[in-house]
């Protein structure tokens, strides 16, 4: 009877080994999945509250409150503040640069246009002057004529009425001219055409050889004006204005060769 019983005790703790197994099994699932299945989602994490805490300028171990993500963001906003208010800052600098640099192109502009103006005013001023100067030069024996009227000595007839204004213009021009003796007409003349027809005059300067030449100069300055046909002055001879003069023969006496008057030959 012993044997019976001792089978009988051995078979029911064989059928309750598999229990057991699937016990363990189920738990080392368990442990895996905790161990191998939710270790992945880790890095996900940290990773994403790493990003977020570098955007706001946290550090990875800091959680932000409401209060602190709003002194972020306010503090983000006043910079963008600051830095459009510098941006509009330099921009005005900029402007009121150029317009300064506008304003003194547009002032030296101005200021050559003044000169320029002003030395065209200065060149038609001087040109107006010359002209006057050029024209009371023009009408010089004119305007002297009036001025007075020279005493000429004559013995055979009056001079003509063209040589009396040319006496007239250089008495009236001529420093001390109106001082001496002119002598007109007279019938013992060389030329015909000059003392016996009223066309020449001499002026007695005597020994003022400075005012002999001065009243040579005169008649060369207006030789056309006072209708000069030639001169005569210490033994020479002048036909034109521009040209040279011509050595004449010695006459033998200071009259004869003119040395103490100036003889004019007049048209």
């Amino acid at each position: 009877m012993a044997t019976p019983r001792a089978r009988h005790h051995r078979a029911p703790t064989r059928r309750h080994r598999p229990a057991m197994y699937l016990g363990v099994t189920a738990a080392g699932a368990v442990l895996a999945h905790v161990l191998v299945g939710a270790a992945p989602a880790a890095p996900v994490e940290a990773t994403e509250s790493v990003s977020v805490a570098a955007e706001l300028g946290l550090s990875a171990q800091t959680t932000p409150d409401l209060r602190q993500l709003a002194e972020l963001a306010a503090s983000r906003s006043s910079r963008e503040d600051q830095q459009v208010a510098a941006a509009a800052a330099q921009a005005a600098t900029d402007q009121a640069v150029l317009d300064q640099q506008a304003a003194a192109a547009a002032e030296a502009e101005a200021a050559a246009a003044a000169e320029a103006a002003a030395a065209e005013a200065a060149a038609a001023a001087a040109a107006a002057e010359s002209a006057a100067a050029s024209s009371a030069s023009t009408s010089s024996a004119s305007t002297a004529a009036v001025a007075g009227i020279a005493e000429i000595g004559n013995s055979s007839g009056p001079v003509s009425s063209r040589v009396q204004a040319a006496a007239d213009a250089v008495i009236s021009n001529v420093p001390g001219a109106g001082s001496i003796t002119l002598g007109g007409t007279r019938p013992s003349a060389t030329d015909p055409d000059g003392h016996p027809s009223g066309n020449a005059l001499d002026y007695m300067v005597l020994t003022n050889a400075s005012l002999g030449d001065a009243i040579v100069q005169y008649h060369r300055d207006h030789w056309a004006e006072l209708g000069v046909e030639y001169l005569i002055w210490e033994q020479r001879m002048l036909s034109s204005p521009g040209g040279s003069w011509v050595a004449m023969e010695n006459r033998g006496g200071t009259t004869a060769n003119h040395y103490d008057h100036v003889h004019v030959n007049y048209r």
